[in-house]
């Protein structure tokens, strides 16, 4: 009969605890949860935007069962997916009130029910492979007006060198809003220069007009 060291049976003694320490995780499971993070650098998340959460759950009568900040994040758990839903909603109210201009992300999420003294030893739940459980959150938010105004700035400078080439001659270009006005001297130049845009520029739309004794193509 092979006898082996008592050291050696308290080291296997000692790796299944810690083993079966690190596996209690994936039995406590997922709750539903809403994270709060910023969309823009100046923004900063910290103590007061995780009371400014607290306030806006208060106020629409939702308890949460836990809130805390964990690093660039406020996360917020919940008992169930009925609650969670209203409480995304409430959040997104009190830190979004203009819609147009959002400073933060308020998105659903899931979060492990481990007590925190077993998240403080970092003992995580284990996924197995890649988790998309809850499928990917892909979130892009595009600053219109700007990209309008760029696009109209550019359109203007690929006219105005359409009109050299052709040797098309006008009195000015200007953009005026999302639209470009470009004025002629006479009518046959603002005929010939609205058949170059319509060939080269097909997407674009014109009008003709008039301001003073000019012609004006928008």
């Amino acid at each position: 009969m092979n006898r082996y060291p008592a050291w050696k049976y308290a080291i296997i003694v000692v790796a299944l605890l810690i083993a079966a320490l690190y596996t209690l995780p994936n039995f406590f499971g997922e709750a539903p949860a809403v994270q709060v993070s910023s969309i823009k650098s100046i923004v900063k998340i910290d103590a007061t935007t995780t009371a400014r959460v607290e306030q806006a759950l208060m106020a629409a009568g939702i308890t949460a069962d836990a809130i805390t900040l964990e690093g660039s994040s406020v996360k917020a758990r919940f008992g169930n997916t009925d609650t969670q839903l209203k409480a995304k909603d409430a959040i997104q109210k009190a830190l979004t009130p203009d819609a147009a201009d959002p400073a933060y992300v308020v998105a659903l999420n899931l979060l492990s029910r481990s007590p925190a003294w077993l998240t403080s030893l970092h003992a995580f739940p284990m996924y197995l492979g890649l988790d998309l459980r809850g499928g990917v959150h892909f979130m892009l938010q595009v600053d219109m007006p700007a990209a309008l105004t760029k696009r109209a700035e550019s359109l203007a400078g690929d006219i105005r060198l359409s009109l050299r080439e052709k040797n098309i001659r006008h009195s000015g270009i200007s953009r005026n809003g999302q639209a470009i006005d470009i004025k002629f001297r006479d009518a046959a130049t603002l005929a010939s220069a609205q058949a170059l845009i319509q060939d080269q520029f097909p997407d674009l739309q014109t009008e003709e007009g008039s301001e003073g004794t000019e012609y004006k193509l928008t």
